[in-house]
């Protein structure tokens, strides 16, 4: 299927990247982008091996810090910000044994909309024996922004994801708070065709969803890490939760069959970065083989 069809036919969707085009805006109105990745490992090494894209979102180069068996991958939206109307996706493509390290060069910036929604759309597939780590930087929702946030992931067996999302409600540092506009979001996570994780929300700027204690909180920052394909094991467990936020804000680490959830719910994006960081530190040997070895665009 062509890029402008899987986009037409695209429905309501996630927390990543996501289609659902509203037919009635015009293609000349707003961004219409979609990147298709393919990582295939050949002998020791993971290889960018195609990259089809149409519209600003685009790998610039395969990177290897680490050396040839990781292919770190910065994904780049050019426009800096996304805007009413604008349609993302990206799918992602990993052939058996192979191993992919995705992370983006800044915030990624949701504007203020009256009208469109605009939407991402992540789509990740994992042959056996594949691994992939998505860790974006934080994702900042304006007041007003109408977003819609779509993440798919399919597991084959013996195949490990590890990601991570922090949504800012609001510029906190600039006085503003998400007393307008909504966030729809959902996942979906599965091993074999068997669903490891389903989650669906909505968030509406000024409702008492924001300031319920079974909601936010009246916090600003909320941050979900998921390791799936695999059960963690108990003494890992331990030591992830002698991990705490800098900020001492709320949080948790849940175990569940081939899965394991962790959340954060402040104030700080910095706060809950540096905690996502942290638990990585500690999974990223212990499930993935690989001493954590953070991206050098985290420091710049």
């Amino acid at each position: 299927m062509t890029p402008q069809a899987r986009l037409q036919r695209a429905g309501p969707c996630i927390a990543g990247i996501l289609p659902c085009v509203n037919k009635t805006i015009p293609l000349a109105s707003n961004w219409h982008a979609e990147l298709d990745l393919e990582y295939r490992r050949v002998g020791e090494r993971t290889l960018l091996a195609a990259q089809r894209r149409r519209g600003p979102l685009c790998v610039q180069k395969a990177l290897y810090p680490e050396g040839d068996a990781i292919c770190h991958s910065i994904i780049l939206h050019p426009p800096g910000g996304i805007a009413a109307g604008d349609q993302l996706y990206l799918g992602v493509d990993l052939g058996p044994g192979s191993h992919s390290l995705l992370t983006t060069p800044g915030a990624s910036k949701w504007y203020r909309s009256d009208d469109a929604e605009a939407a991402q759309q992540l789509h990740f597939t994992l042959a056996p024996g594949a691994m992939l780590e998505w860790l974006p930087q934080e994702t900042i929702l304006f007041r007003g922004t109408r977003a819609r946030l779509d993440c798919t992931i399919d597991l084959a067996p013996g195949a490990l994801f590890l990601g991570w999302e922090v949504l800012c409600f609001g510029r906190r540092a600039s006085g503003e708070i998400f007393d307008g506009g909504r966030l729809s979001l959902t996942s979906r996570i599965s091993q074999s065709g068997k669903s490891l994780w389903r989650e669906r929300g909505r968030v509406d700027g000024a409702s008492a969803f924001l300031t319920s204690p079974v909601g936010l909180a009246g916090c600003s920052v909320s941050a979900t890490l998921i390791l799936a394909g695999t059960d963690l094991d108990r003494s890992v467990l331990d030591r992830l939760r002698e991990i705490v936020p800098a900020d001492g804000a709320k949080h948790g680490i849940t175990l569940l069959p081939q899965l394991a959830v962790a959340r954060y719910l402040g104030d700080s994006n910095e706060a809950a970065r540096g905690w996502m960081i942290g638990l990585w530190s500690v999974l990223r040997p212990a499930v993935f083989g690989r001493p954590a070895q953070a991206p050098r665009i985290w420091s710049t």
